[in-house]
């Protein structure tokens, strides 16, 4: 048997296992649409307030009471500039160094799984296109068997075709919009939490600062 026979013969299994395997990739997107979002809202703060009270008690050089402001927060913000401070007298170069380390660490955490949506969104459409050949492959068997007459059967094989495309499609975007809209809040989380740790750098190196931090 040749290649295409057994291709052929492949594809005459049927379109629905397609169909199944987009609805369960579906459950996983969303399962994991979920859970990120969860944790989004578990690590989030009043960033207005969060920056104004750190800046306050870093105007006074109360170094201690920032450190118990930034450790009450659950903000990735937070846990960001709380490495900045954790050891301000090794000096500026150092906490700027556990400023970047910890600003990887949170984006790291926060886009956990979200490649998954990603790819399901750029993948989903072929996987329903796949489901598509096999249904249109069906279709055309079943016209030879009728003898180029169009039947019933003729036209459920052709609608399998379709609906297995627009599932695919279904799938595909809002597992795209998803994806790119925590993309985005991850993105603006970064970036507050990176204003934050300069915030904090700012006043390692001013003279509010302990002196060994302004070594260096």
């Amino acid at each position: 048997m040749d290649i295409q026979a057994k291709l052929t013969g492949f594809a005459m299994l049927g379109a629905t296992w397609v169909m199944w395997v987009l609805v369960g990739l579906s459950i996983g997107g969303v399962a994991i649409a979920l859970d990120r979002a969860l944790y989004l809202i578990r690590t989030s703060d009043n960033f207005r307030r969060l920056k104004g009270e750190l800046l306050a008690f870093l105007r006074a050089g109360n170094v201690e009471a920032a450190r118990e402001r930034l450790a009450a927060s659950r903000s990735v913000e937070a846990q960001v500039a709380a490495a900045g401070l954790a050891s301000p007298e090794d000096g500026v170069a150092s906490a700027e160094e556990r400023i970047a380390g910890a600003t990887q660490v949170a984006k790291i955490r926060m886009e956990r799984r979200l490649a998954f949506l990603g790819t399901l969104g750029a993948n989903a459409p072929f996987i329903g296109l796949l489901g598509t050949v096999i249904g249109i492959i069906r279709a055309f068997a079943e016209l030879n068997e009728a003898a180029g007459k169009v039947t019933a059967g003729l036209m459920t094989e052709v609608g399998e075709a379709l609906v297995a495309t627009a599932i695919g499609i279904m799938v595909a975007i809002p597992a795209i919009a998803v994806f790119n809209a925590y993309q985005r809040v991850i993105k603006t989380r970064i970036a507050r939490a990176e204003s934050l740790g300069r915030e904090v750098l700012a006043y390692l190196k001013s003279d509010r600062a302990p002196r060994n931090a302004q070594a260096a």
